[in-house]
């Protein structure tokens, strides 16, 4: 199978809420020729990244809308139109490959419209960039939904939110304490002349200047280092387990926050990775071998307790809640078409009830902390604070640190260019048990 053909069946899958790009993209590039693997990554990425812009330009420049069945189609096109617009394709190329897919896609019928709609937008191209310029789709590439909830909740920092959206997300690393620090390990990235910078805030993150194969990294086959970014390096360091603590790393898969809390504490006496997706737990059983750790895994529903809970009682637990991932859109740009206005308040409902069911697990004294890759208040501080005003023995715990954007009940980072992901913590601490007072 073609780059272009395999983009656009890629994307008509997304298009049509088939799947996302991380179920979709893998299966459909074991068909394509290695050569052309990181072509059909860029298309499909670079597509869906500026979908809502591309879907004006396709609005002007087709007559009449495609039908759904022909979704392959209007992504084929998009896809096109994301070359001419942002690629250093030749303009050639990209019409005759557009063009040639209309065939492999057993629509030949398209051919003429394909190259029709190329054509006229390089002729156009100036004036429908014009026509457009104001219009906040096209400014934003964000759908209107998303960008109202976007300016709803940081009306000064939504520009900067929506360029941090549409940016390349940078490649970040942790540095495995177990094997050395952060310092000497970029003197080994400085020898084998890949370029790197520390982090802000978190003790073992860095930043690549490029993204790298992790083939290419020094020691990553043996655990000295994995691809994770900041602000999920944050957590381990929130959470802080010390020596001898029973821990549960709640909805854990991939399992990086796992490890990293493994990493940081050696002395966890036992961690309990829990996820509800069998499959997504089994790569946390390959991040915890590459690694040489051990955790408890368990495949169960978090907040179906009977289920997996053994009524040992946690002394730290960390609900990185599911969430819209709205802090997340730069590395999933497919957030921009799966993900509806409606999402939100039935997110908002199971992040509630999650974190009601774990804290019946949480020991007197012990603490939990909730955490989302959203930006959005309602799956936040929403949350956090109906819970917390309906459970008397609930104690937020301030963070106090240099980074993020302090809210009522947490703190917010907001997605950076060059920096971390969108991301949400707020940390609450339940109180010990009453001491019996003696009777004289």
């Amino acid at each position: 199978m073609k780059a272009r053909e395999a983009c656009a069946r890629i994307l008509a899958g997304v298009l049509r809420q088939e799947g996302s790009l991380n179920t979709l993209l893998p299966a459909a590039l074991e068909r394509v020729a290695a050569h052309e693997r990181a072509l059909v990554q860029e298309l499909c990425y670079g597509t869906l990244r500026w979908y809502p812009a591309l879907e004006l330009l396709l609005g002007a420049l087709i007559d009449r809308p495609l039908k759904a069945k022909d979704a392959e189609i209007t992504m084929l096109l998009a896809a096109g139109l994301y070359q001419l617009r942002d690629m250093r394709t030749p303009d050639h190329a990209a019409v005759n490959e557009t063009v040639s897919a209309c065939q492999a896609l057993k629509r030949p019928w398209a051919k003429g419209l394909a190259n029709g709609v190329m054509r006229r937008f390089l002729r156009e191209r100036d004036s429908l960039e014009a026509r457009f310029a104001t219009d906040p789709q096209f400014t934003s590439a964000h759908p209107a939904w998303l960008r109202k909830a976007l300016e709803d909740a940081w009306p000064g920092e939504a520009a900067a939110l929506f360029a941090a959206n549409n940016a390349r997300p940078p490649m970040t690393l942790r540095v495995n304490s177990r094997c050395g620090d952060r310092a000497g390990y970029l003197a080994q990235l400085a020898e084998a002349g890949i370029g790197a910078r520390a982090a802000a805030f978190a003790a073992t993150a860095i930043y690549l200047d490029e993204p790298q194969a992790v083939d290419l990294l020094p020691g990553f086959a043996a655990g000295a280092v994995s691809v994770q970014d900041e602000a999920a390096q944050l957590c381990a360091q929130l959470l802080a387990p010390a020596p001898g603590e029973r821990v549960l790393d709640a909805c854990s898969a991939p399992g990086g926050k796992a490890c990293h809390l493994l990493e940081r504490q050696p002395g966890i006496a036992e961690l309990v990775a829990l996820d509800v997706d069998g499959e997504r737990l089994g790569r946390v059983a390959d991040n915890l071998h590459r690694l040489g750790l051990s955790a408890t895994l368990r495949t169960a529903d978090a907040a179906a307790l009977s289920s997996w809970w053994d009524g040992r009682p946690f002394d730290r637990i960390l609900l990185d809640a599911p969430c819209s991932a709205s802090g997340v859109i730069r590395r999933h740009p497919d957030i921009k078409l799966l993900r509806q206005r409606d999402d939100i308040g039935r997110l908002a409902a199971t992040q509630g009830a999650l974190l009601a069911a774990l804290w019946a697990t949480l020991k007197p004294g012990g603490r939990l902390l909730y955490a989302t890759c959203s930006v959005l208040p309602a799956e936040n501080d929403a949350v956090v604070s109906d819970f917390s005003a309906r459970q008397p023995d609930a104690r937020l715990v301030a963070i106090d640190v240099p980074w993020g954007a302090a809210t009522a009940c947490g703190r917010q980072l907001l997605p950076t260019p060059g920096g971390p992901d969108g991301f949400y913590y707020a940390l609450l601490e339940k109180a010990p048990l009453e001491q019996e007072t003696e009777q004289p």
